[in-house]
């Protein structure tokens, strides 16, 4: 995986590599001197919300805009000074960009055509593209006579034809609908695999990136907050930003009263409680107790807080349950008959199963 450790490819070494990587816009910082390396074959996303920097990581790596500092090297030679139409590198753009008076097959086969390949050639290219996208039976359609799903294809299949060593897409799902979203993960993702190409994908949309990436970098205010496996990343966030931004956990802020090993104990309104935490913790630190939504049940076994129901919002098979305990509004998953609003009820969780993250919400990097 593409980390300090885990992210070397065939070649002993990562794919991409990004060091103290920095990008002004009039003396105001956009990205703030990241580094992080990407393996071969993986599927990798940069997750944060608008304007923490991803999409202009993904722009100073397609060549679109220029390096203000540090360093970004691709097998091992750097891009700096490497035009953006001399890069190995293609990007799905979240509009698709698709040439309107060309048909798919000659938007996919576009670039070979420029390149003065012989028609045969680029026939046998672009049919070859198009099956890989499953849209071979389109090839003589118009970009307008296509659904946003096709549309989509069809830009995929375009940026692979050349055969990138790196495929950048620029949240290319952001203009579907939820179903289609949800059709096009698992296309994309069974795509990459097939492809055996690595993929750079930018959203802001965290279930998309845990559907798809085998490696998230998760950005804030032009830093990287966290960096790992979606697992790792959802069952055991960095900071308080993570947790929150990751599945909304509910945070019980407070200081750290102690650490012992793996474990830490954080004084909260609800008293000490001690639970397995992040690494780097010390007592007086402001940290955060995490809860998942999941991780709380109604009048359970184990550690106990009461509250009063504030709200609760019906999702088809579960109800979303929010409680007010104390200064803090928690919520809990409720597969069976939820409570009234209005009512006082016990909330139950395992501290083993929690988290005690770095800082509160509120606090920026």
């Amino acid at each position: 995986m593409p980390s300090a450790t885990i992210n070397e490819g065939p070649s002993g070494k990562p794919l991409l590599v990004a060091r103290a990587l920095k990008k002004f816009y009039g003396g105001e910082p956009a990205v703030r001197g990241v580094d992080f390396s990407i393996e071969h074959n993986s599927y990798v996303t940069l997750l944060g919300p608008s304007g923490c920097g991803k999409t202009t990581i993904l722009r100073m790596i397609g060549g679109f805009e220029a390096v203000s500092a540090g360093t970004l090297e691709l097998d091992q030679r750097s891009l700096v000074d490497v035009s953006a139409n001399r890069r190995p590198v293609n990007t799905v753009f979240q509009s698709y960009a698709l040439f309107p008076h060309l048909t798919v097959a000659e938007n996919v086969g576009f670039s070979l055509s420029l390149k003065g390949l012989d028609r045969a050639t680029i026939q046998t290219r672009v049919a070859g593209a198009l099956a890989m996208v499953r849209m071979e039976a389109m090839s003589g359609r118009w970009p307008r006579q296509l659904s946003g799903g096709q549309q989509q294809r069809v830009a995929l299949a375009r940026a692979i034809i050349n055969e990138p060593k790196l495929l950048l897409l620029d949240e290319p799902l952001s203009a579907l609908d939820r179903k289609m979203r949800k059709d096009m993960q698992i296309e994309l993702k069974d795509l990459q695999r097939r492809l055996g190409m690595t993929f750079l994908h930018v959203t802001h949309d965290q279930e998309e990136a845990f559907a798809l990436s085998d490696w998230i970098i998760v950005m804030n205010r032009g830093v990287i907050e966290q960096q790992g496996s979606p697992e790792d990343i959802y069952r055991r966030p960095a900071s308080a930003y993570v947790a929150d931004f990751i599945g909304g956990a509910n945070l019980l802020s407070g200081k750290i009263a102690g650490v012992k090993g793996e474990l830490a104990a954080i004084d909260t309104e609800f008293g000490t409680i001690e639970a397995p935490c992040t690494s780097g913790l010390n007592a007086g630190q402001v940290a955060s107790l995490c809860l998942r939504p999941e991780q709380i049940s109604l009048n359970g076994n184990g550690r106990a807080i009461s509250g009063a129901v504030s709200h609760v919002v019906f999702q088809g098979a579960e109800s979303l349950i929010e409680v007010e305990a104390g200064k803090s509004r928690l919520q809990v998953r409720c597969e069976r008959t939820p409570p009234e609003v209005g009512s006082t009820i016990k909330l139950t969780f395992d501290p083993q199963r929690a988290w005690i993250a770095a800082g509160a919400m509120g606090q920026g990097s």
